[in-house]
């Protein structure tokens, strides 16, 4: 039964209202001054108060102040008989859900009842869904290189200091971006992230600043960019040593200035971004070889973080792989599968090119799998060891009809294995393999290769 609060110095009026709202199947209580009222919210939960402006001790205004320094989320209602503009305002401003001159209008009321704790509900719900999204991106370890991570992360997001992100494909780098954005004084505001090696960079400008309607042939209407998108909030530039040099000069007048013109445009926009950006890339190396600007190097890297390779980190295996079984699990709907001591050792010695992302789709292979619990064999038997294939022990062996078809299946395991160590970069992938890019992208359609 909701549970409603009425704090008012006059009986008669604390008298009706709980006839009334009792009637109605609420669970009422009631407090004849502020100071009584504020002790009750503290000690209790309530769905709705109903709070007079003129009391003793302490008035409405100071009771909404008190509420407000509780720091929990309880919708107020101001009844005062001395109702005027200035009055209502202030109570709003002082974070009131609404407020009613008396007498009040009891169909009124009973709404206004029912709208804040529609609010207060979809509050808590908000809540949950927050709580839930940021599970999904927790940072799971308790190595010393993962523990100076979080510590970092603590002194650095409250900042407005630029971040610069470094370390091997799939090893992390997007969830330390992403926890900077949480714990710093944006995390109310946008975080707009830009894979800058997915983007040509013929068009990167135009993602990154926006475009006006006919700046180039394809530009049929004004886009904004992500610069825009970002403002108030952070803007994550994932691979930024890929970025071409025009863009980057356009960049470095941004992190300048706070100013953006869109291509096509020239009008300046001011924006109010916190760029953090990462690469897999030396990029000290980069500005030797004259592919990236030292002074934006430089813009950019304010405070420097290294995201340690799971191999430099294989004591947190074991972890993460608990915090895998629990997710994958529970997306399949399956009971929690547990990894044998001997499996997880045998994880332990593997050697992880692809990092963190490899380890989970590893993870999630043994439990599709394997039974109840993933063995020693299990593992031997679906993951390659020290990044060689057990060809032997694997379980389409049998299903190969001829040499061909064996070929095939090897020469796709080894073009995905390339995708993967590269971020699924097409033309990354197409160097380490000796082959250009337009026939990767045939091999990939053949073998019906897709980033998953």
């Amino acid at each position: 039964m909701p549970k409603i609060l009425i704090i008012d110095d006059e009986r008669a009026i604390r008298r009706t209202l709980k006839e009334i709202l009792e009637y109605e199947k609420f669970e009422i209580q009631e407090a004849e001054d502020g100071e009584q009222g504020i002790d009750m919210i503290a000690k209790n939960d309530y769905d709705v108060v109903i709070c007079d402006i003129k009391m003793p001790k302490k008035d409405g205004i100071e009771v909404l102040e008190a509420v407000g320094q509780m720091g929990k989320y309880v919708p107020l209602v101001m009844l005062s008989g001395h109702g005027n503009i200035e009055t209502a305002v202030e109570a709003v401003k002082k974070g009131a859900f609404d407020f009613i001159p008396k007498p009040p209008d009891l169909n009124r009321l009973l709404i206004t009842i029912r709208n804040a704790m529609d609010k207060s509900t979809l509050i808590t719900e908000t809540k949950v869904l927050k709580r839930k999204v940021a599970k999904t991106t927790e940072i799971i370890g308790k190595s010393e290189p993962i523990t100076k991570i979080l510590n970092d992360i603590e002194k650095v997001a409250p900042t407005e200091a630029r971040v610069l992100i470094t370390g091997e494909n799939g090893s992390g780098k997007e969830l330390v971006a992403r926890w900077l954005h949480e714990k710093s004084n944006r995390a109310n505001g946008p975080l707009v992230e830009v894979n800058c090696a997915a983007i040509p960079s013929e068009l990167i400008e135009s993602e990154l600043f926006g475009h006006e309607k006919g700046a180039f042939t394809s530009a049929i209407k004004q886009r904004i960019g992500k610069f825009e998108e970002a403002n108030g909030g952070t803007l994550f530039l994932d691979e930024i040593g890929d970025m071409s040099l025009s863009a980057q000069a356009k960049v470095l007048r941004a992190l300048q200035e706070n100013k953006i013109t869109r291509v096509g445009g020239e009008k300046e926009i001011k924006v109010d971004v916190r760029v953090v950006a990462a690469t897999n890339k030396d990029l000290l190396k980069e500005t030797e070889a004259g592919r990236f600007r030292m002074d934006l190097y430089h813009r950019l890297g304010v405070i420097l973080i290294h995201v340690p390779s799971l191999n430099e980190r294989k004591s947190d295996i074991p972890l993460l792989c608990d915090y895998f079984l629990d997710n994958i699990c529970g997306e399949y709907g399956m009971a929690r599968k547990e990894i044998s001591p001997e499996g997880l050792e045998l994880l332990q010695k593997r050697n992880w090119t692809g990092n963190i992302r490899e380890l989970r789709n590893i993870v999630e292979r043994l439990v599709i799998m394997s039974g109840s619990t993933i063995t020693y064999d299990d593992v031997d038997r679906y993951c390659s060891v020290g990044g060689q294939k057990n060809v032997a022990n694997d379980p389409n062996f049998d299903n190969f009809n001829d040499l061909q078809q064996f070929s095939d299946y090897m020469k796709k395991s080894f073009i995905e294995s390339k995708l993967e160590r590269t971020g699924w970069s097409v033309s990354k992938a197409s160097e380490l393999l000796g082959i250009n890019k337009d026939e990767l992208q045939k091999q990939m359609e053949d073998f019906g290769l897709v980033r998953r």
